[in-house]
């Protein structure tokens, strides 16, 4: 099942989802079983001996994800952070050289600067929207990878994922993309020629704030050959109920980004008026330098918003203490409204590096709820 042949709504609840054969369960069954009995020695059943190298459960959301991405290869992982070890592991050596965006994800920041480092991985932060920079920044022959996210956490900067697959493949390096912000209902980067995709599954793909998990897609059969290699031999696999949690999410996804989208944009627009706010990010806004590509390679601008308070880092703090609908707490993409400070929640780890994000800066996750509702308890909270 492809985008060829399916919409996106279709291939989210039917990928990988066939009724069961045995009993025509229209759900795929939990196949919550650690190892597998085999019908003689080196004959395992259907290929499955134990569950950390191969579950039905799993695989049925790895062929899902695979098809929403339009990758040739979909995998899982604990958490979105062991996905995205796993890929350095499996492409990188040390020695090697990778850039990031200069505004990337804190976890992401921190397992390059604390772990991948140590283990000899050479990395150098870079605006990726800014092209002339990314070729500036590049080691020919040792440059490996341009590890991009658009829109990035949490300044919502756009990168042109076309552009940067030119400039990688230029180089013989990789192109990755995690495509969590905007989800493949929204962006597809492997159709714009980047070489893989990672998610944090535990946002919009699962969307309810009641999993962790996290996932790889890749363009070409190879690549995801040598990640399913290194994906049982590292083994942070989810559990089969994990991964079904995260399928039963993905059926709405469509649905829901929607809605996601529909009242970011009200949200954006309410705070780019509002005497309390310096400045908002959000691509979908004509003001925003990256509104242009966003709006090339994306569906629509998603559902995160930011901005910066113009009473400076206090007010941001009370903002966030204020609101009573929005809830503080970190993670994004659930049905429920989240709001947060970066610099003391989610990015702390990237506190006094070149990645530190702006004190006065708040990130709001846009739920699903009543727009309205959403609004009156921003204006609260804003004083």
């Amino acid at each position: 099942m492809t985008a060829n042949h399916y919409g996106f709504d279709t291939i989210a609840i039917h990928a990988g989802q066939d009724p069961d054969p045995r009993t025509g369960a229209v759900v795929p069954p939990i196949y919550q079983t650690s190892t597998f009995a085999q019908d003689a020695v080196g004959s395992p059943r259907l290929g499955y001996e134990y569950s950390r190298s191969s579950n039905p459960t799993r695989d049925a959301f790895q062929e899902n994800i695979a098809a929403l991405e339009g990758g040739r290869r979909g995998l899982a992982f604990a958490s979105g952070l062991a996905a995205e070890d796993t890929f350095l592991r499996t492409v990188c050596r040390p020695g090697d050289h990778v850039l990031i965006p200069g505004d990337a994800y804190g976890g992401t920041f921190r397992l390059f600067a604390k772990v991948a480092e140590n283990w000899g991985l050479d990395w150098t932060a870079v605006q990726l929207d800014d092209l002339d920079a990314v070729r500036a920044a590049f080691r020919p022959g040792h440059t490996k990878l341009i590890w991009a996210e658009t829109p990035t956490n949490p300044l919502l900067s756009i990168a042109d994922i076309a552009a940067l697959a030119g400039i990688a493949h230029e180089y013989d390096a990789l192109l990755m993309v995690d495509n969590t912000f905007a989800s493949p209902y929204l962006q597809q980067p492997i159709a714009l020629g980047a070489d893989a995709v990672v998610h944090s599954t535990t946002k919009y793909l699962g969307g309810h704030s009641d999993v962790i998990g996290g996932a790889l897609v890749t363009a070409t059969d190879d690549l995801g050959d040598e990640l399913a290699f290194y994906q049982n031999a590292m083994g942070a696999v989810p559990g089969p109920f994990d991964v079904w949690l995260t399928l039963r999410g993905i059926k709405t996804l469509g649905v829901r980004m929607e809605r996601h989208c529909d009242n970011a944009e009200r949200i954006a627009t309410f705070l780019r008026d509002h005497k309390s706010v310096a400045e908002v990010y959000y691509p979908g806004l004509d003001s925003h330098p990256g509104h242009e590509i966003a709006a090339k390679q994306m569906r629509r601008f998603g559902g995160m918003v930011s901005f910066r308070a113009a009473g400076g880092e206090q007010q941001a703090v009370e903002v966030c203490n204020r609101a009573k609908l929005w809830v503080l707490a970190e993670s994004l993409g659930g049905v429920e409204s989240l709001i947060e400070h970066p610099g003391r929640m989610t990015h702390l780890s990237a506190a006094g590096s070149a990645l530190e994000v702006p004190a006065d800066l708040v990130r709001l996750s846009v739920g699903i709820e009543n727009v309205d509702d959403l609004l009156a308890d921003l204006e609260q909270a804003l004083g």
